[in-house]
């Protein structure tokens, strides 16, 4: 039987598109096919058809995977042997969990993955905000980056962030100011961005210029210093809240004016609406409340369900009329109202301090030193109280971070974790606490609520606060929140995004999790890299040009990485004095240091062939990491950490440096050590290895607020309290430099106890998280059992394996005492200690007086990702290790030991998220399981309303019911405003006009405006003409004119939009209502007068009933409109 010939990979009869089209299904999107003028230069393949890069990209992944599995294990013959420790299978010491998969963790869309620190300096996104069809990030340099919601699963731009979804970054100049808040318009179809230097600007997307579309149509100066916050209100007008409390608004019916113009009219929209403002400051003296309002105004909200506005600092909140502007409210984060100052200022903390040292002057029966010492205390505390309350409040009470939910109800979170619940009017309901990181953004979706912490972990719960689920989403702080195309878009501190399924946690994770992963081996990619490490205890020697080359120079022909830790670079009291002073205040680093690192650099050619990306000194201690200039783009992130393990663990003589960074999206860490000296000091070395491993941080104390203030206390109390603790050590009899060590140890416990680090799991050593770690350095183990004569002649024989079975090191390994897991290879040249200076061979070991026994003290340790079930290179085991080569330089003499050099083979598994991120689309547009799925949970509950038609005259309430017919589902509902006209003589409507953020005329009142309506329920909505207001025109904040609310009949038209508890689809009832001004209903139109819905649904004022929860069956009307 002839069989059926397999369609092409490519239709070449295609007429319709210049290039041919792929239909293999790892194809991308017609819309990603190259043009025409980019594909000559690119490779061809088939009678000259060029595929696209993400093709390509998968058959080469599909390729690479099929080789490991069918070639053969070559770098088994390859590698050195190696030994690895016992006791690796204790948690600290365990390879951490790795899989672009994690069980614990939904799967998640990387819209823009984690960039290297390094390539985001003035570059940082720092808000995020989302449209009905676009997100949006301000970032540092002051522009608005764009994605459109239909390019989530596309490809990324290659000549920039590749693995990020094509974006679009608007126009900005060189000098434009970083973006401090955003807000969307989705009424008017702008975006407005609120500036550090006090600038707003007003975006709006335009398709008439292609390269930057989202340009800038509308911007000015407020002149009052940054613009914390801002939001559009529910009648249009705009917000911003600035440092000292200060609150201006923009008037909708200024912006109105301006938004709208041509290039030759904006300038005089600029400054007609510059000139606009109503500042709310000026105008609370009258009512007592001035003195109240002098905290920064971080957080504005608008409850348009119930017309007000929230302006919150970190201590206190206060509650505004969105319609006439007025203040309501004012009370602290306990919820009690305050009517007077009761916030103490930095010049009342000078006051008080300075009155207290007044005080003790007076007081001529303390000692000097009892007087110091009273005064050192008083700046700890000083220190401590800026640090533990960050602006002089409590810490456990600022507000970090607010959201309204479709309830009305307002959540606070604060800096201890703790979870605020407020009522519209500013009444606190209740408390709650799931976690002990401080809260830095909220989401609200249906019935949910997302919380953001500053540990990377984000939590989901019900709006009653029920724990739901949560996960590690970042591996640093999450900043912001949005919601958008059915995801939760969280952003992270370090500029990464990602999008969550707002259905998550729940049934689509396990689906798309057993999808992805079968799919591994096409977005998973092996990248190659050779490290070589080298250590080198130079007793502070200063080495020629021939032994760095002999030592490093000589095989750098194919490596990438470099790393170089020293030990004794110089020494001496008085170094290691001043070296833990700088340590107290934050330097670090010398001239001798400068000048190793300046000699090695020229050595590997540093610039043309390599940089230094990091280095870090301690006292004699110093470390430094080089990489290729090709590879330069993939490595980043770098951090530097010290740990000192001499006298009190505060001198350097001893200890630790090391660099973390990222390679190829992998964390490596780099330690060089230098433990405790002498044979008999095992259980020092032991100690001084087990310190290091738990306590090297490299999260360096961060605080954002009053960062000058805290630098200047902390500078002087660390400088203060290690001049009376050097007073008191050396008055005991110690040496000046260990005196010295006292006062740096106790600062550094300061430091350490206001480091902010981020760990995957509570209490583990940031070293535990790294893929890699690589120990070097001078670790001072010694060789037992054996006499000089003995190690001698053994040496010269090179009857090494005998030698190693003396070996201190190998023998603690053994026992799991020390480098618990890491291995290392076979040692297989010449103990490396104690040779005479500038006498080559192994006829230069110590033959002084002390002839000490020579030692293996310098050595390399490492730790992959290998556990005893993983051994293969891939996601879930990312970095493998091989030794290809591990020596000594024997003929380099400069020095008491001798340099020791390693290179490690490195395969290192990453994700390309590009094609990951199509791999998600093509799931989730053609696996029918997702599909039931989305369909069932997406469903939009059916809803009816009670009447289409409303009339109001003066002051008159009607009563709009929604009912959900559905008795399954709860409905979600918000009713917003397309737009006011005016009515003419003839009955029809004319001059449409929509406001901001789809808000009402001043003259209506729409309560609740948003809320859920539970099965089989009605909700009941007032909509209430309200009195007409007298408008003022502000001019420079003073009010010049003021006239009547226009007092023609009028009419809007209301959208009540539902949707389903997952959906971000609506569907929408409209609502036409009319104010008549006239007492006699005019009849020319007919169709408004006629219908049976107006009679039996406008109500009069003395018919209206008392209004029942949203909430209550009303059986009677559940069939109006079959009646």
């Amino acid at each position: 039987m002839e069989m059926d010939p397999l369609p092409p990979l490519i239709d070449l009869n295609d007429d319709d598109d210049d290039a041919p089209r792929f239909f293999d299904r790892y194809s991308s999107s017609p819309s990603s096919t190259p043009s025409s003028s980019s594909s000559t230069s690119s490779p061809t393949s088939l009678n000259g058809v060029v595929p696209s890069s993400t093709t390509t990209k998968r058959l080469d992944y599909m390729l690479q995977f099929l080789d490991r599995k069918l070639s053969t294990e070559t770098a088994t013959t390859t590698s050195l042997p190696e030994f690895i420790a016992k006791g690796g299978a204790s948690a600290i010491f365990n390879p951490p969990s790795r899989s672009v998969l994690h069980p614990d963790r939904p799967p998640s869309l990387d819209l823009r993955p984690h960039p290297l620190r390094e390539t985001q300096i003035n570059r940082f996104l720092r808000t995020i905000a989302s449209t009905d069809s676009h997100l949006l990030c301000g970032s540092e340099n002051g522009t608005v980056r764009v994605w459109d919601f239909k390019d989530l699963y596309e490809a990324g731009n290659e000549d920039e962030e590749e693995d990020t979804a094509p974006f679009l970054d608007s126009s900005s100049s060189s000098s434009a100011s970083p973006t401090l808040c955003l807000v969307a318009d989705l009424g008017t179809g702008v975006v407005w961005s609120g500036h550090k230097d006090g600038k707003i600007r007003c975006w709006k997307m335009t398709m008439t210029n292609t390269k930057s579309p989202f340009k800038e149509v509308l911007s000015w100066q407020t002149n009052r210093g940054p613009v914390l916050s801002m939001i559009v209100t529910c009648y249009g007008d705009l917000w911003s809240g600035f440092e000292g409390g200060g609150i201006v608004i923009w008037p909708w019916e200024a912006i109105e004016k301006s938004v709208c113009v041509t290039n030759e009219e904006r300038p005089i929209a600029v400054h007609l609406v510059e000139r606009s403002y109503i500042d709310l400051r000026s105008q609370l003296t009258a009512n007592g409340f001035s003195n109240i309002l002098t905290s920064d105004v971080k957080y504005l909200l608008s409850d348009n369900s119930k017309a007000k506005v929230w302006s919150a600092g970190y201590l206190s909140f206060a509650l505004w009329d969105a319609r006439t502007r007025e203040l309501l409210k004012v009370f602290n984060t306990d919820g009690q109202i305050e009517n007077r100052m009761d916030f103490p200022s930095v010049q009342d903390f000078s006051m008080e301090y300075a009155s207290s040292s007044k005080k003790e002057k007076i007081q001529s029966s303390f000692g000097f030193f009892q007087r110091s010492r009273n005064a050192i205390m008083g700046a700890a505390d000083a220190v401590r109280r800026v640090a533990a309350k960050g602006a002089f409040g409590d810490d456990n009470q600022r507000t970090e971070a607010m959201v309204l939910t479709v309830e009305g109800i307002i959540w606070t979170g604060c800096t201890s974790g703790l979870l605020v619940q407020w009522d519209f009017n500013g009444n606190r309901i209740q408390e709650f606490q799931h976690h002990a990181f401080a809260v830095q953004c909220f989401c609200t979706f249906g019935s949910r609520i997302w919380v953001g912490y500053a540990s990377g972990i984000v939590q989901v719960m019900d709006l009653d606060g029920n724990f739901i689920g949560e996960w590690v989403a970042h591996n640093s702080p999450v900043i912001g929140m949005t919601v958008g195309a059915g995801y939760i878009f969280t952003l992270a501190n370090h500029g990464g995004i990602r999008g969550w399924n707002i259905t998550s946690p729940g049934p689509l994770d396990s689906i798309l999790r057993s999808e992805l992963a079968g799919k591994e081996f096409v977005y998973t990619r092996i990248e190659n890299v050779k490290i070589l490490t080298g250590t080198w205890n130079v007793g502070q020697g200063r080495a020629s040009h021939d032994s760095l080359v002999s030592w490093l120079g000589s095989v750098t022909s194919d490596v990438a990485v470099i790393v170089v830790g020293l030990q004794e670079v110089e020494m001496g009291a008085g170094v290691l004095a001043m070296s833990a002073a700088k340590e107290t205040v934050g330097l670090e680093g010398s001239s001798v240091g400068q000048w190793w690192l300046d000699m090695i650099g020229k050595t590997l050619e540093e610039g043309s062939m390599f940089e230094r990306v990091g280095s870090r000194q301690l006292a004699g201690l110093l470390i430094s990491v080089w990489v290729r200039n090709n590879i330069r783009a993939h490595v980043g992130d770098v951090d530097a950490a010290a740990v000192p393990c001499g006298f009190g663990r505060a001198i350097g003589n001893k200890g630790a440096v090391g660099l973390r960074l990222r390679v190829y999206d992998r964390v490596m860490c780099f330690v060089n050590c230098h433990f405790a000296a002498h044979l008999e000091a095992v259980n020092r070395r032991n100690a001084d290895f087990d310190h290091v491993y738990r306590t090297m941080t490299f999260s360096r104390p961060t605080n954002f607020f009053n960062a000058g203030t805290v630098l200047y206390l902390f500078f002087f109390c660390s400088l203060a309290f290690s001049m009376y603790l050097v007073w008191l050590v050396y008055r005991s009899g110690l040496p000046l430099v260990l005196s010295v060590a006292a006062g740096s140890s106790a600062v550094q416990m300061l430091r350490s106890t206001n480091a902010i680090g981020t760990h995957t799991a509570e209490g583990m050593p940031e070293l535990s998280d790294a893929d890699l770690v690589i120990f070097l350095g001078d670790f001072n183990y010694r060789l037992d059992g054996i006499s000089y004569d003995e190690a001698r002649d053994f040496i010269s024989q090179r009857c090494f394996d005998w030698l190693r079975e003396r070996d201190q090191l190998r023998t603690e390994m053994e026992a799991g005492n020390v480098f618990q897991g890491m291995r290392e290879a076979v040692i297989t040249f010449p103990p490396t200690y104690k040779f005479e200076r500038h006498q080559a061979g192994l006829s230069g070991y110590d033959s002084g007086e002390k002839k000490r026994i020579p030692a293996w003290c310098d050595r390399i340790l490492y730790r992959d990702s290998r556990s005893a079930l993983v051994s293969e290179c891939s996601l879930e085991c990312p970095v493998v290790s091989s030794i290809s080569r591990y020596e000594a330089c024997m003929d380099v003499t400069g020095s008491d030991h001798k340099p020791v050099r390693c290179i490690f083979t490195v395969d290192i598994a990453r994700v390309d998220e590009s094609i990951r991120r199509q791999e998600l689309g093509e799931i989730l547009g053609s696996n029918e399981k997702i599909k039931y799925v989305l369909e069932e949970l997406c469903k939009i509950p059916e809803t009816i309303i009670s009447t289409n038609n409303i009339i109001l005259q003066n002051q008159d309430t009607s009563i709009l019911r929604i009912t959900n017919k559905c008795g399954k589902n709860d409905a979600f509902f918000e009713i917003i405003c397309e737009g006011e006209s005016s009515i003419k003589e003839d009955g029809q409507a004319s001059d449409h006009c929509p406001r901001g953020s789809f808000g009402y005329p001043r003259w209506l009142e729409v309560t609740p405006a948003a809320s859920i309506i539970r099965p089989n329920h009605i909700a009941e909505v007032s909509v209430h003409h309200d009195e007409f207001l007298i408008l003022e025109e502000f001019v420079d904040g003073v009010p010049q004119n003021s006239w009547c609310e226009d007092n023609r009949d009028k009419e809007v038209i209301l959208v009540v939009k539902v949707r389903g508890r997952y959906t971000m689809e609506t569907r929408s009832h409209r609502v036409r209502v009319r104010h008549c001004v006239t007492a006699k209903i005019k009849r020319s139109d007919p169709e408004l007068n006629s219908t049976r819905q107006i009679q039996g649904t406008v109500l009069h004022r003395s018919n209206i009933q008392s209004l029942s929860s949203s909430y209550d069956v009303v059986d009677h009307l559940r069939n109006l409109h079959s009646s």
